[in-house]
Parts: structure tokens; sequence; C-alpha cells
């Protein structure tokens, strides 16, 4: 019997070392139970951004990462960066619970990209003192840097108006350095193609453009960096203004606009002042945004970050302080949305602070369908709807599949009803919300003004809201939660710190379990 063992014992380590050769050589992942991946767009001549599934069991796990098998670092939360990397090399990454000895079961391969030119705007006659006008001194910085290449905006404050990104470039803005967006209606022009509140139509430009809108399905700027220590401020309230003047609301541009673009990455910038939404993609795949502060408290409509009919896209690390929603997910609206029916899927919100703002929402635009969000992980402070699924009757589309775990939040909301934007035809069906889980929710700090979580489903009796876990939320003392127009909503471990049951409201509901 010791050589059938021995035999055996040998084909499986063969067979393991097959199947991560043959993976590397692929240049794709390895065996991966953690669904290790690199965060897309991220990948530069020195650096990464790595990300993964969160694995439970024992309480406050913590991640080992090793890097060409010698351990690099340790984290509590779910994503890594390694900096100081070689240029055109190969690594190997692994991600493993600390003290597990099964190394090498998470793992991929990667190269890193080749060092670019370097395009100072300065030597395009940039001039950092906050008064000149430098729109085409950096537009002739972008328009020169070679493919992998990087325009750099150095420390001082740069005035410019609208600017056009390209594929395989990097925009870096160094600590200390400020792009700014000058306040000129006129350096916003000619109007372009977008989309705002659901709606395609004609935009005064943002001030960091990138692709242009089309709905076939390709994108047509690739492997895009927008990154540094630096800031991105616009033209704020008086910009927003002038264009609400000149042109009307919706004319407005963003801060920053993706459309039909893949493989993008923002990160370690602060973002504040745009004239409206703050960075707005569209029609994109693979956008990755992660370090960033955004600051928006005074802006009219001033949302952080809008996912619009757009897949794959990480968010992580992020602080907002925001006017509007923190971060807002969305897929068209009413007729145009449900018929050009382009959906927002896998949506990844991990390890962000939510200062103030309205929400972490999804909708109201959301006649496209929005379905596969995981929101994990996060801190919510005085939102006003707190984690907040919103629409109306007339939108159309669907939210489904929805995961909101390991979160401090003040409320949870699910509106049917919005009293905003809703103007225009009907969508010809209601929409669909369903399948929602909350877990792991601490909620204590949560106000007794109101309902700590207030969920409505549609009238129509065969669009209720429809298959809702609740499970391991914590409370405050006297709390209220309210259910009306759902079914097959299931609440299990729900209470107060000292075990007191909530007051539950239940209107025109059927297979609410409590």
């Amino acid at each position: 019997m010791i050589v059938p063992i021995l035999i055996n014992k040998i084909s499986k380590k063969l067979l393991l070392f097959m199947l991560v050769f043959l993976s590397f050589k692929a240049g794709a992942r390895a065996i991966n139970q953690f669904n290790l991946l690199v965060a897309p767009g991220t990948l530069s001549e020195n650096s990464l951004a790595l990300l993964w599934d969160k694995q439970h069991g024992a309480p406050n796990i913590i991640y080992q990462i090793s890097l060409d098998g010698k351990v690099h670092g340790t984290t509590g939360k779910t994503n890594y960066t390694i900096e100081n990397l070689t240029p055109n090399t190969w690594y190997t990454v692994s991600v493993n619970i600390k003290g597990n000895n099964a190394a090498g079961l998470n793992t991929i391969r990667f190269k890193t990209k080749t060092r670019g030119k370097v395009y100072n705007i300065l030597d395009f006659g940039a001039k950092g003192d906050g008064i000149a006008s430098n729109t085409k001194a950096i537009q002739a910085a972008i328009d020169a840097c070679s493919a992998g290449g990087t325009v750099y905006i150095p420390k001082g404050t740069f005035v410019s108006g609208a600017l056009y990104l390209k594929s395989n470039m990097t925009l870096l803005i160094e600590e200390g350095g400020v792009l700014k967006g000058s306040t000129v209606v006129e350096d916003y022009l000619p109007m372009i193609l977008n989309r705002f509140e659901g709606w395609e139509l004609k935009t005064y430009a943002s001030l960091l453009n990138a692709g242009t809108l089309n709905r076939n399905g390709t994108y047509n700027v690739k492997d895009l960096r927008i990154t540094g220590k630096g800031t991105i401020s616009g033209g704020g309230k008086k910009l927003g203004d002038a264009m609400i003047k000149a042109s009307g609301i919706r004319s407005r541009g963003r801060l920053v606009c993706l459309m039909n673009c893949q493989n993008i990455s923002l990160s370690d910038l602060t973002i504040t002042e745009p004239p409206c939404w703050t960075i707005h993609y569209i029609y994109s795949n693979n956008v990755t945004c992660q370090n960033l502060n955004i600051i928006t408290v005074n802006i009219r409509n001033g949302d952080g970050i809008d996912p619009d009919s757009s897949t794959d896209a990480y968010i992580f690390n992020c602080t907002f302080d925001t006017g509007d929603d923190c971060i807002a997910i969305k897929s068209g609206k009413n007729p145009e949305g449900f018929f050009v029916a382009k959906p927002t899927k896998n949506v990844r919100i991990t390890d962000c602070d939510f200062k103030r703002g309205h929400g972490i929402s999804i909708g109201s635009e959301m006649s496209g369908g929005v379905s596969d969000v995981l929101v994990q992980d996060c801190k919510a402070g005085k939102l006003l709807h707190g984690m907040q699924i919103k629409g109306t009757k007339d939108r159309g589309g669907y939210v489904k599949n929805v995961t909101v775990t390991d979160c401090q939040l003040l409320q949870i909301t699910i509106f049917s009803a919005v009293n905003y934007n809703n103007d225009g035809e009907s969508a010809p069906q209601i929409p669909t919300f369903e399948n929602f889980v909350f877990k792991n929710i601490d909620m204590s700090m949560a106000s007794n003004a109101g309902a700590a979580i207030d969920i409505n489903g549609f009238k129509d009796p065969l669009h209720r809201l429809k298959n809702v876990s609740f499970t391991n939320i914590t409370l405050p003392e006297q709390a209220k939660i309210v259910v009306n127009d759902a079914e097959k909503i299931k609440f299990t471990t729900v209470h107060s710190v000292t075990g007191t049951k909530p007051l539950y409201v239940v209107n025109n509901s059927s297979e609410v379990i409590y």
C-alpha cells in the first residue's frame, strides 16, 4: 500500500504544479480561492492595487501578502497596494490569511509596464500662478504624450478649461499641484453629447474628458490613469450657476467625465469643487476609484461618483463629504434608459468613509437595470437617507442582487416614489426591486426621529419589493422599522444592544418574518 499512496501524493503535487505553471504561462490567474485580481487600470511601471473577496470565519482576519515568495505586508482590508516595483518585470503575488500555510492558493502573476516618457506641462508653457489660462499648454502636453507616457503637473495652481485625455497615458498631479477649473463658461465649449439625469443630451464639456458617447458597446479610450498626491478643483458653484444661466440646469459639465472608456484608474487625489457631479462614467467598463478624497459640500447636485450604465466598477478607500449623493449608481431614465438597456452591474464599494451627503445610492435613474452590487466594510455618518435604493413607478428596469455587509450605517431606505427628476414619459413597465441582503450592520447610533429601516415596494401587486433579508442588525433602543408593499422579507437577530426588539410597522405586505 505504500507505493500507491506515495504515487497519489506525488500526483497531487504534480497536478498542483502543472495547474500553477500553465496559468502562469498564460499570464492568467493561478489557483485562486479568493478571486484575487489586479484592480483594473492600476497596473503601472512601478505599482498596482490588489483586490480579493472577503473571507469569513474567524473575526478580525489579517491577510498576508507575499511578493515573489517573500512577505511584503499585511492588512485587515480586502485591498492592498504594492509600490516601488521595477518596470517591465514579471512578479508573482499571493494573498492568504496570516498563519495559514496554504501558500500559493491565491496567486497571480503580472508584468509591470515599461517606463514611458514624462511630459512636464511647464515645458509646454504652463504657469502655476493661479491666474494664467493653461488650457492650450496642458492640452499640447496631452497631445504630445506618446503611448505609455505621463503628463506631469508639478506644484502650483494651474487654471484650465476643458481638457481631453486619451488612451495609454497617465495624468499625474504632484503633491502641492492643483489642476484648477476655470469659471468661464466659454472655456468648456464646444458642447458635447453626454448623459445627465438619465438622458443623452448636449452639455458643456467637463474639466477632464475621456472618450465620446455612443451606445454600440465599443470603448474608445483605454488604459488611462489619473493619479498623484495633488488636487483637482473645478469651477465650483460659480461655474455651475453660470452654465445654468446660459443653457439650463442639465447643461452643466462634470469635473471628470468618462464615456465609453475601459481600464481606467483614478487614485490618490483630492477632488473638489465640481460644477455638478464630480466623477461620472457612462457606458464604461473596468473603472477603479481608490484613495480619493471627494469634497463637494456646497455644490448643487454635487454627487461624488456616478457609475452609469457601466460594468465592473471598483470603489475603495475613498472618503466622501458631498452636497448630494456620495455614490449614485445609475443606468438611464424612463423609456430611453429602458430601451437602451445598458445595465450597471458588478459594482464593488469597500472600505469607504461617507462623512456627509444624501446617501450611498442606487438610482433614481435605474431604467437600464442595476445588479450585483456589493457595499462592504464602509462607515456612513450624517447621510440624509443612509444606504438607499430609489426609483419611481415610471422608471422601468430593475435593481437586484444587492449585498450590504459589515458596515456602520445610520439609516437604510428603499424609496419607490422620489419627488424629483420625474419628468418625461413613463417606461412601459414598473420597475422590479428584489434580492437584497443586509447583514452584520451596526445601526446603533441611528436616530429615532423616523424609521431606521424604511423599505417600500411599488403599489402594483406584481411589483412588490421581494426577497429581502436583514441579519445581525444592531439598532438603537425603541427603533422603528417600516415595511410597505413587500413580500418575503425576513428579519433575523435584529435588535438593540440590550436585546430589545424594534417596533415593526407592516402595511400591504406578505410573508414578513420578524
